[in-house]
């Protein structure tokens, strides 16, 4: 059973989810995307040929099949993505960056930095450094 400071400890990150998504969907929605829509763009920017299969995708940005594809569908639509065949089997469709998704992705992410800096601007260097290690380690 958790104790009361572990459970403390889950309410503040909570919080301080809330807090994030705030801040970022605001920052976010100057460029016409949301955090979800960024989270694809920056896993296909990071993408070998920056292309990836849907399943992948769903899997990494922590979404249900149907989910990626309704999340797809609209980026699809404004050019953010493109859909591939895959020339080695074609029951597995590919998702693509477009060009004017490489782009958003690349202005988006001077404001997604600029917010990640705001939101840890109470903590030092040393400190933002010892709680990412701390949350790679209870990631696992």
């Amino acid at each position: 059973m958790a104790s009361k400071i572990e459970t403390k400890l889950l309410m503040s990150i909570i919080d301080f989810q809330s807090r994030i998504q705030r801040k970022l969907g605001a920052s976010l929605s100057a460029h016409g995307i949301g955090l979800t829509e960024y989270l694809v763009l920056n896993q296909l920017y990071m993408a070998a040929n920056q292309k990836m299969r849907r399943s992948d995708l769903a899997e990494l940005v922590g979404l249900s099949p149907s989910g990626i594809t309704r999340l797809l569908n609209p980026m699809e639509k404004i050019g953010l993505v493109e859909k591939e065949g895959n020339p080695r089997d074609a029951r597995v469709s590919l998702v693509a960056l477009s060009k004017a998704g490489r782009k958003i992705f690349e202005e988006s992410s001077i404001s997604f930095e600029h917010t990640s800096a705001e939101l840890f601007n109470a903590l030092e260097k040393k400190q933002v450094n010892e709680l990412s290690q701390l949350f790679r380690i209870i990631a696992k």
